[in-house]
């Protein structure tokens, strides 16, 4: 199944749905060698496989995507989504500050997109909590292979999300086999019981009303579910550092003062904290890295 749109704006696919990649060997996600993006999802009709191309006009980008399975049609629905058709820009002013301002120049294309998936975003937003990178992208891994569905269609090796239930009923030789324990097992399958209330209202209070879950889960769930431009992630053990250094050249930066570099660009600061991160640059490192934890070996 093949579809076809003319968005009206520039859009780099690759790099807009780069928020949905959890790390390199991400059976949900992956980028083939003609810069198709590769994403998969368990849709309302059932799982799915999207392969999604972009080229550039003047001032517009034609988009092509080929999907498969029994929630082809459903996901194909949400591709322009998914590369930020409702992404409103209108607000944004980044002239107030000339690094901001660069940092656009330097990734044109740059939008923020919605999946529509709510509980999809929220379980690996909880396998990253207070954890390295590393150690929550080989849970993310482990579990979907373990317990979700083959990719339909030719993208061989992916995987796609389990199905509420299936996360409910994960034993805990599992968990503990993924690297995760108890605590954040636990919030999961809670999570998993209410996964249909949450994608019916995605909103932080009722995100934060469910045990184990508060800012930085909330806010890292709705940058990519609902596309939320102004989610910052409070909490975050590294971007206030980046925030504070980009903006400001501070070596040190807390949560509040972040908070306050921001201020400026109010409804956009996760845009902004985006393209800091896309920079790529931080203070110079002063002290030993966050450890990287095995539970499987407790």
């Amino acid at each position: 199944m093949d579809r076809e749109w003319l968005l009206p704006f520039p859009v780099n696919v690759r790099l807009t749905l780069a928020a949905h990649a959890r790390g390199p060997r991400d059976p949900a996600y992956r980028v083939d060698e003609a810069g198709g993006v590769w994403r998969t999802s368990l849709t309302p009709e059932g799982p799915a496989t999207v392969r999604i191309t972009g080229k550039s006009l003047e001032g517009a980008t034609q988009v092509r995507a080929a999907a498969w399975g029994p929630g082809a049609d459903w996901l194909l629905g949400t591709v322009p989504d998914q590369l930020g058709l409702y992404d409103d820009i209108s607000g944004f002013d980044p002239s107030s500050h000339p690094v901001v301002k660069a940092l656009i120049t330097r990734n044109p294309g740059f939008r923020i997109g919605r999946t529509n998936r709510v509980f999809e975003a929220l379980v690996p937003a909880i396998l990253e909590q207070k954890v390295v990178s590393i150690e929550a992208h080989r849970a993310w891994s482990f579990l979907l292979r373990k317990h979700g569905t083959p990719a339909p269609g030719p993208a061989r090796g992916m995987w796609v999300f389990p199905a509420p239930r299936a996360w409910k009923a994960i034993p805990t030789w599992d968990w503990h086999k993924s690297g995760i324990e108890a605590v954040r097992a636990r919030t999961i399958m809670n999570a998993a019981a209410v996964a249909n209330r949450l994608e019916d209202n995605p909103v932080d209070i009722v995100l934060q009303s469910l045990p184990g879950i508060g800012p930085w889960t909330a806010a890292e769930t709705r940058q990519r579910a609902v596309g939320d431009p102004d989610a910052v992630s409070v909490g975050d053990y590294n971007l206030p550092k980046a925030v504070g250094w980009v903006l400001a050249g501070r070596e040190s930066t807390d949560d509040k003062a972040m908070l306050g570099l921001l201020e400026p660009f109010a409804g956009h600061r996760h845009r902004v904290a985006r393209l800091i991160e896309f920079s790529g640059q931080s203070p110079p490192r002063r002290g030993p890295r966050m450890p990287v934890r095995d539970y499987r070996t407790f």
